[in-house]
């Protein structure tokens, strides 16, 4: 089997963001730069219970390889019947289990980021997913504890279940999305573990990309929110380039909107109002074109509109 992750050089990861990594977004960061794109978080038991818009988001788009789906769950029995409907699906090279995600309802569930309260809980769901996958690749998105920091006992954690690596968000749950990241504990899980360890929290452009691989001898930097309204990050850091031009700018915004258009159909016009929001900011004029383009729901003048504002 051929490898199709190169950890000769830090690799640039888009983090599955719920409600914007969807196909249309990934396959634009695919296109420019990215080398790994995953899916948004899919619940085990919505994949058990074959939801259908759970399988509409697995879909992948054919640019996207290789390819990694992330599951969340709170048993073995549920995790491991959803690796064996993962098992059918072509196309997916890995498979990602979320121990981060700080959100209520899926920590108050058991799973995401209430899995590093339970180590011993983690290893069994993760070492599941491990035995069952028929994939290639194996992989965990952790955040560095609960309420304490313990990034070293969580990292041997993950590499005892034979996963291909780890990506760590620098921040507990307990810190959300608003603490500051601490990247001398993600140094501190690189170092206490062989498996390679990708960086993500905070990496919002290309300098802050190459500071955290600098500081921290990651293997690699996971983008996720700072990759909304600015995909071209994933670009600047595939060419190594600091300035990226409007021109390129419009060009991928312009990419995204056909492709929205193309997965979503006509209604991805209304859905790609927020991504305007995110691509509109810092540009002059940015107010009065989010309360017109909130008004438009037509596919040629919402294009018009994007053609002529950037």
């Amino acid at each position: 089997m051929n490898n199709k992750l190169d950890f000769s050089k830090p690799l640039v990861v888009l983090a599955p963001l719920a409600g914007y990594t969807d196909l249309p977004f990934r396959s634009v960061v695919k296109k420019f730069g990215a080398d790994l794109t995953i899916s948004e978080m899919i619940s085990s038991n919505a994949l058990v219970y074959k939801s259908a818009r759970t399988l509409k988001m697995i879909e992948k788009s054919p640019t996207e390889d290789p390819y990694f789906v992330q599951i969340a769950g709170n048993s073995v029995d549920l995790v491991k019947a959803a690796v064996e409907i993962l098992n059918d699906v072509e196309g997916i090279d890995g498979i990602d289990l979320n121990c981060g995600c700080p959100a209520p309802k899926v920590f108050n569930h058991g799973s995401g980021s209430n899995l590093l309260g339970d180590l011993k809980k983690l290893e069994e769901i993760l070492s599941t997913v491990k035995k069952y996958s028929k994939k290639q690749y194996t992989s965990a998105k952790v955040r560095l504890g609960v309420n304490e920091k313990i990034p070293v006992e969580i990292g041997k954690a993950v590499e005892a279940c034979g996963v291909d690596f780890v990506s760590v968000h620098g921040r507990t749950r307990a810190g959300k999305y608003k603490a500051p990241v601490d990247y001398d504990a993600i140094k501190m899980m690189k170092e206490a573990v062989s498996i390679p360890v990708i960086a993500n929290g905070d990496i919002k452009d290309y300098e802050k990309a190459k500071e955290v691989l600098e500081y921290t001898k990651a293997n690699g930097v996971m983008i996720g929110r700072g990759a909304i309204g600015k995909p071209w990050v994933f670009y600047q850091l595939k060419h190594g380039i600091e300035n990226i031009s409007n021109e390129k700018k419009k060009e991928i915004i312009l990419e995204h909107y056909d492709a929205m258009l193309k997965f979503h159909g006509p209604h991805g016009a209304i859905m790609f109002r927020k991504l305007l929001h995110a691509y509109s900011k810092g540009y002059t004029g940015a107010n009065e074109f989010r309360d017109i383009v909130n008004k438009i729901s037509d596919v040629d003048v919402m294009r018009d509109m994007i053609e002529n504002f950037f």
